[in-house]
Parts: C-alpha cells; structure tokens; sequence
C-alpha cells in the first residue's frame, strides 16, 4: 500500500500537466472559424510532439484557406506554464487574401425569368470578393433549395467549380444551373374523410395547373389543421402519377374522435381552486359543423357555456357562431346571475386579423355593494383580433392584440345606451437561449353612462393573477361610502415580466404590474413579485409570488395558472 501511494503521488504532477493551445492575432470569423477546427481536439490528443505540432498547422491552414486566406504565416511556440504544465502559442498573421477576378454564373430553363431566382443570384460570389468556399457551397444550396420549393425538380449543375490560383492570388467561379421546367399543381385526391368533398375543396390555396409551391403545400396543411376535424394529415406530392409536369396532390386524412375532453387548472390566495372542462364536439355532420361546451367552477364563479359552431363555403376563416352562457357571481361586494345569449359572425382577413360582428342580449339580476337591481341589454359589437407566435409551449416569440367595442341604446329596447370599449396587447421576445421579455396591456372605458346604471359585469374591476399580481381577484376598484366595491368606468393595467431559464423547461421570473379601475381620478397600484415557470407540452405552467406595495399591510399572494401567456 505505501508503495501504491507512493507511486500516485509521483505520478499526478504528470498527470495534472496538460498541454493546452492560445491562438493569437486572429479576430471575428477568422478566429472562430479556426477555434471550430481547434475544439475538435480532445485534451489528451495535444501534445508538444513535433508530429502533434505538424498537424495543427495543417489544420489551421485549411481553417484559413476555407475563408480565402491561402497565404497565411504561422508559428507554434512552447512555453510553459505557472501549473508545471506546458502550453503552444499560436500565432497566426493572415496575409493577403484570395479575390474572385472573374465569375460565370447563369441560370437557365424557366427559372431564367423567375422573379425569386433574380433575387437569389444578389447573393452569388462576386467579383472582388475575399472567394469564401461556405458562401459558395452555400449559394450553390441554395439554388437547389429554391428549386426544389418553387417545383422545378428536374434542376441540375451542369457546370459547378471554384477554382483557385494561390500564386497569383485569383479565384473563378463558374456555375451553369439549369433549372428545367417548371411543374405545375395536379388535382387534389382527398381520402378518409368524413366531411363532404366540397367543404375540403374550399381549403386549397390554390388551382390546378397552378405554378407548384411547397409553401402551399404547407398552408393546406394548416387550414386542414385548423378545423379540428382530423387527428392526422398527410399532404404529399404524388410522384408516381405525373403527367405532363402536372403533380397530383394526395391528402390523406382520418377523423377526429367526436368528443374531446379537455381540463385545466388554477390557484390563488383569494378565490382557491378554479377547474375548467371543455368538452368539445369537433364535427357533428358532413358539413363540419361543431358544438364546444365549458364548465368553470371556483368558489368565486361558476359557469356554463355552449357555442354551436356552422362553417360558412371558405371553412377555414368565415363562420357563424350561437352562444349561450350562464354565470353566477359571489365574490367581495357582487353578487349576480348573468345570462348571455349571442349570435357572431367571423372573418379572417388577409392580414392576419380576426374581425368578429356580434349582437349579444345580457340580462343579469345583481347586488353590488348596497345596490340591487336587474338589467336586460341588447349589444351589437364588433371586434379585430390577431394572435401569432414561434414556437409552443414557452414560445421565443408571440404577440396578441384585441380591440372590440360594444353600444348599447334605449331606443332598440335596452336598459342603458353606453358605448363601451376594450383593448388588450400582449407580447414576448426572448434574447438568445435564457432570456425572455413578457409584456401586457390591457384597457377599458364605458362612455355616456353612469357607472350605477351598469351590470358589475360590464363595470371594471383590477387585481388577480391576469392584471394585477399582489392584489386579490377584483379588489381594486373605487369604493363607496361604506367602503364597498362598486367597480368603475374605466380600467388601465401594464404588466412587464423579465424570466431566465434555469434549466431545460424551468425558468425564473420577476415582474412588476401597475394599474388601476376608477370612474373619476384613478388611484394608481403597483404590485412586484417573482415565480416558477415550467413551458409543459400544453402551455406554461406558473407559479407567482406577488405583493401588492399599495395594498394594506402590502399583503403576500400566490398565484397558479396554467395555459398561454397572453
């Protein structure tokens, strides 16, 4: 044993000592480039060998010399180190580079006139350029990338080379891509279906004998997707039966299940547990009309709603929809039975935005504060809406907007005329791998009414886990004499929300809210706190602490939710 001891200490000084490399006078691609040739070694492949040496300046050459720097100088030095070890400076002097005097670049076939190609061949090599052979190879892709999308699948080089003279410090390049003929759509084959034919039809972007387009591929894809119809899709391209350069289409589908359960969960200080259950009926007859049911319960709110759903000739973005729902309110000052019974027709439009005309009768019987009183209304409405993101779960990029306004007026039978106004924002960023910015705004007003001659339902009320952290659900709102909620005419929230990730899924957050619900003069509250979130496969799951520094006594509040962000 004294000997084995004996043996290890003598032999970790060798052990410790490792060869390590310094790379010297390169900057920006240059000296990432050849860091990517010099992490390709292991820590027990250096070594101050004359053969290990040898080879390291080999390699660093062919970094250079991919970036047209063929004349480069380079010295390997060894030095030793404070640990006993030893170390190889490499200094690298660049030298001039390698230019492209001369370039032979045509495009033949029908991608000669195609107005996408003429914007590609700006990024070909040019002359005067340091000759750069990832550009080159990269250009080249991207030709073959583009015929590829655009349907011209008989494209080939039929002349392809870079050549490079280093003793005259000069680069050709010459590149012949004959593109061919262009191949066009075919007709689409639908299979398995359980929706008329018709319908489907009116979900393809495009015609037959249509310039062929991946991308369109794509957007029947998605329309199909959207209609919740089908629980696979398979578009492709049927190569075995062209004719002519016309390329059927074959879309082969299978049906949704006819009910789909889906549920979800929250928590917070104020009003406990709240559980959702969206039982949902995605086709109930060949013409893909749907029924979509909900149940939310919490001790604060329990309600029921169901919206019948009758696609209109374009399925995928007109459709009307009948709504009923049922309410019922007890929670801090309000007590109400809310009914609402609404009939809406949707658009999408070609810039993305959903437009949305409504009439909605409300009746609702209600106790606010001291007030009690009932109230039937009938309220056209319209609103715009638009909502994108990258990514699913936590996505790296989204942003939601929602401007609607409903009237109301005693002359068509309601109880009050007002004009009653709502906007929201919404939007997320992310800087690199960790960083992400989650930001939110959200208004109201009511105009030409006094806020008591209002349902609570259409009053304003801040505070919860959707507008203002640190407060309790609908706390902040003007009050009374009796210091009663009474809710206000207008209502303004902003909230800015910093998170890192942790690890995988996990991330941190920070957040600061700020708003208020007034009728006359807002009093301002500003709520901060931090959380959990974890971007599960069906939305972020977040878990906040928050306080409210307006608050009395700046009382701590936990908040649970789970689904999108904004």
């Amino acid at each position: 044993m004294r000997y084995l001891l004996l043996t290890l200490l003598l032999l970790s000084p060798a052990v410790l000592a490792q060869t390590t490399l310094r790379l010297t006078g390169l900057s920006g691609e240059l000296e990432d480039n050849v860091k990517l040739f010099l992490d390709r070694y292991a820590a027990g492949e250096i070594s101050t060998s004359l053969r290990f040496q040898a080879r390291l300046e080999q390699d660093i050459a062919q970094a250079m010399q991919a970036l047209g720097y063929y004349h480069s100088e380079i010295t390997i030095t060894l030095q030793s180190t404070r640990q006993n070890g030893s170390r190889l400076l490499i200094q690298v002097t660049p030298g001039e580079p390698i230019r492209i005097t001369e370039t032979d670049i045509q495009l033949l076939g029908d991608a000669a006139t195609d107005p996408e190609f003429q914007n590609l061949l700006r990024q070909a090599p040019q002359v005067g350029q340091v000759v750069h052979h990832g550009r080159y190879d990269s250009f080249k892709s991207a030709l073959n990338s583009l015929a590829q999308r655009r349907g011209y699948f008989d494209a080939r080089f039929s002349l392809q080379r870079l050549e490079v003279a280093p003793s005259r410090r000069q680069a050709f390049v010459r590149l012949h891509f004959d593109s061919g003929q262009r191949y066009r759509f075919g007709e689409v084959r639908f299979s398995g279906s359980q929706i008329a034919p018709e319908r489907l039809s009116s979900l393809v972007p495009f015609q037959p004998d249509a310039p062929y387009l991946a991308t369109q591929l794509g957007e029947l894809n998605q329309a199909l997707a959207n209609t919740n119809w089908f629980s696979s899709i398979l578009v492709t391209a049927s190569t075995e039966a062209i004719d002519q350069r016309l390329l059927p289409i074959d879309v082969e589908l299978a049906p949704r299940k006819r009910n789909s359960i889906e549920t979800g969960i929250g928590f917070s200080d104020d009003v406990g547990a709240r559980i959702k259950l969206n039982w949902l009926k995605p086709w109930l007859n060949d013409r893909g009309h749907s029924l979509n049911s909900k149940l939310a319960l919490s001790q604060a709110e329990q309600s029921i709603e169901a919206a019948y759903r009758l696609p209109l000739e374009s399925v995928a973005t007109d459709f009307w929809q009948l709504q009923y729902g049922l309410r019922n309110r007890d929670y801090q000052d309000t007590r109400s039975i809310e009914s609402n019974l609404a009939l809406e027709r949707h658009w999408l439009l070609r810039n993305d935005w959903y437009r949305t005309a409504s009439i909605r009768w409300l009746y609702e019987d209600y106790t606010q504060a001291d007030q009690e009183d009932n109230s039937s209304l009938i309220m056209p409405g319209i609103s715009f809406s638009r909502s994108r993101q990258t990514g699913s779960g936590m996505p790296s990029r989204a942003d939601r907007l929602l401007l609607g306004i409903e009237v109301s007026d005693q002359s068509w039978g309601s109880a009050a005329s007002f004009v009653r106004l709502r906007g929201r924002a919404g939007y997320i960023d992310s800087f690199g791998d960790r960083h992400r910015l989650v930001s939110r705004l959200d208004g109201g007003a009511v105009l030409m009414e006094a806020v008591d001659n209002l349902p609570p339902s259409l009053r304003f009320f801040a505070g919860g886990d959707n507008n203002l952290r640190g407060y309790a659900y609908e706390s902040v709102s003007p009050r009374n004499q009796d210091g009663e909620l009474i809710g206000g005419r207008y209502m303004a929230t902003a909230s800015l929300e910093y998170q890192y990730r942790v690890t995988g899924n996990w991330w941190l957050a920070t957040f600061a809210d700020y708003g208020s619900a007034w009728t006359k003069t807002p009093d301002w509250k500003k709520g901060v706190g931090f959380g959990v979130r974890w971007g599960s496969p069906i939305g972020a799951v977040r878990i906040d602490f928050a306080w409210g520094l307006d608050a009395e006594g700046k009382p701590f509040q936990l908040h649970f939710s789970l689904g999108p962000e904004l």
